[in-house]
């Protein structure tokens, strides 16, 4: 008896990507709904300092931002993709160092990129969205590499599961999920339990 071995479909190795677009809480939140993203964490990125903490990063003095890094299959969501969703309904990229009522450089919008592919399709992008004028202003958003992310502390982690009717939750983070529905709805999942 002859026993062939058939090829098995290779897996897609997870990838993450990394973005600050004003208050952690929403981003995180939003992120995952969206179908292909394995994880996403709430941390600081972007600083000066070796280490965060969200005392030192809100007192501006270490030069992070609020920041998720998100994991995903490549296979099911691409970077692009993510990139779109970052752009179209996760915060407003012409805001300079602020996002809403959140103001100064933790909240600025920012690209941690991991590697030349995703520092190529962020910069393609931006120049996309700038000469298509689909913004009243130009973006802001910086595109830097990722030198390190720091995890934030428990309490900011699902910070929106688990205060869902604290008022900026209901008023700045639950509103990015309806337009993700409304805007991408075959990117829309219910988010699953971790």
């Amino acid at each position: 008896m002859l026993l062939v071995a058939l090829p098995v479909q290779a897996q897609s190795a997870a990838q993450t990507a990394t973005f600050a677009g004003g208050c952690f809480w929403g981003v995180e939140y939003l992120f995952e709904h969206v179908t292909g993203v394995i994880d996403v964490k709430s941390g600081y990125a972007g600083g000066s300092v070796a280490t965060a903490d969200y005392e030192t990063v809100s007192s501006g003095a270490t030069d992070h931002a609020e920041t998720v890094q998100i994991t995903f299959d490549p296979s099911v969501v691409s970077y692009e993709t993510l990139l779109k969703v970052f752009f179209g309904v996760a915060h407003d990229p012409t805001q300079l160092n602020r996002q809403g009522p959140d103001i100064g450089p933790q909240y600025r919008s920012a690209i941690f990129f991991a590697n030349d592919e995703q520092r190529h399709a962020a910069l393609a992008l931006i120049e996309q969205l700038g000469q298509s004028k689909q913004f009243p202003r130009p973006i802001v958003t910086e595109v830097v590499p990722l030198k390190a992310f720091y995890d934030a502390e428990g309490y900011h982690q699902d910070y929106v599961v688990h205060h869902p009717y604290q008022p900026y939750v209901v008023f700045h983070d639950l509103p990015k999920v309806s337009h993700l529905r409304a805007r991408f709805p075959e990117l829309y999942r219910e988010r699953t339990n971790r």
